[in-house]
């Protein structure tokens, strides 16, 4: 049933796989494909990257959209940091890690990079907030470790990487 299902994905790409996030977008400003998975840390970049304003009109041709938002839920990618057990430095890479979750690193690295902070009470940037609310999935990240393996064979069996194929394409 899962690789039937990653088939229909694979049958309805308008192209093979191929760039990050931002090349995405840019494919649906170039009317490559109508639809573009990314993660809005890059809309963020996008609309207030000084150096690419050919970027901001990219990002002006797509909406952001939280998928099953009012069912089981939307992914949330999560960011981490850990410290080498043989850090040169560690006192001062604990240090950074600490500040970093802290309420005001928190507030800086959500103002700044326009992420979602991951501390209750601190504030989304204004442009997050401009891009609605939302309810995260609540699938663990233990549940999504538990699932690599098998979710990359299956990539694999249907050679989703390979993008699709004239054959059976679905519209």
């Amino acid at each position: 049933m899962e690789a039937e299902w990653l088939r229909g994905v694979k049958a309805n790409f308008a192209r093979k796989p191929a760039g990050n996030d931002r090349l995405q977008v840019k494919g649906v400003y170039a009317g490559e494909c109508d639809v573009a998975i990314g993660n809005t840390y890059y809309m963020g970049a996008m609309l207030t990257d000084e150096k690419h304003p050919e970027q901001k009109a990219w990002s002006h041709s797509v909406n952001i959209l939280f998928p099953n938002t009012d069912d089981r839920g939307t992914h949330v990618n999560v960011s981490g940091a850990v410290v080498a057990k043989n850090a040169p430095h560690k006192e001062n890479a604990i240090k950074l890690v600490e500040f970093l979750a802290s309420d005001k690193g928190q507030e800086m690295y959500a103002e700044v990079n326009n992420e979602y902070p991951v501390k209750d009470g601190v504030p989304w940037s204004d442009l997050v907030q401009s891009w609605g609310t939302f309810k995260p999935g609540p699938i663990s990240l233990n549940q999504i470790a538990a699932l690599r393996k098998t979710a990359s064979e299956l990539v694999d069996k249907v050679s989703f990487d390979d993008g699709p194929s004239l054959l059976g394409k679905i519209h």
